[in-house]
């Protein structure tokens, strides 16, 4: 399945250029299984081997990311704050998570909104997640795409340029990626795991 896909990916590309790249990275944003690993070095691959230039397939996948991100966003802004603390109130005990814990989880994102959204579109797994809690907590838009485009612009760089820089060997990006995201995923679990202790220590002390 992954390696029609990648075909898919590829394929899409090699006919559309720039616009199949920022199509690509709009439904990599609302649907994560399309690998951002694979469409962006093949895009720096896909530049450096044609006519197409590689600062244009970078511009490309940022509007792309932006669109994408602005999508999710609006999604959560839709559901609303509200009702995410009625959900939380409903069924937050099945998971340990009372609406004290979210509303503690909100605080923190508004104090450190614009960081989070900066290097969060930088980090694996992450990328499209940071927007949600953005749209609950109805981030201003303007410093929302700033940051998102910045970030994301950092992305693209990286893996765009790795395509271009690596050539017929593009797919060697992908590896490294792969790894980053699992290094993510314990840190996450980790996160978790302490966010898990820390509720149950209290609420033995109270």
């Amino acid at each position: 399945m992954l390696s029609s896909l990648a075909t898919w990916v590829q394929d899409v590309i090699e006919q559309l250029g720039y616009l199949g790249v920022a199509l690509l990275v709009v439904l990599e944003n609302v649907f994560p299984p399309i690998p951002s690993e694979i469409v962006l070095p093949f895009a720096g691959f896909v530049a450096q081997q044609g006519s197409d230039s590689v600062v244009l397939m970078i511009l490309a996948a940022t509007v792309g990311s932006v669109i994408g991100a602005l999508i999710m966003y609006w999604i959560a802004a839709v559901i609303g704050d509200e009702r995410l603390h009625a959900f939380t109130r409903r069924f937050g005990k099945w998971v340990q998570i009372r609406e004290a814990d979210l509303t503690r989880a909100e605080e923190w994102f508004d104090r450190h909104a614009m960081s989070a959204v900066l290097v969060g579109r930088c980090v694996p797994l992450i990328r499209s997640v940071v927007s949600i809690p953005a749209g609950f907590r109805r981030m201003k838009l303007i410093p929302y795409v700033s940051y998102t485009f910045l970030g994301s612009l950092v992305w693209n760089i990286a893996l765009v340029g790795a395509g271009a820089v690596l050539g017929e060997n593009w797919e060697r990006v992908e590896p490294v990626v792969v790894t980053f995201q699992w290094i993510v995923i314990v840190v996450i679990l980790a996160g978790i795991a302490r966010f898990a202790y820390v509720v149950y220590r209290r609420r033995r002390t109270l």
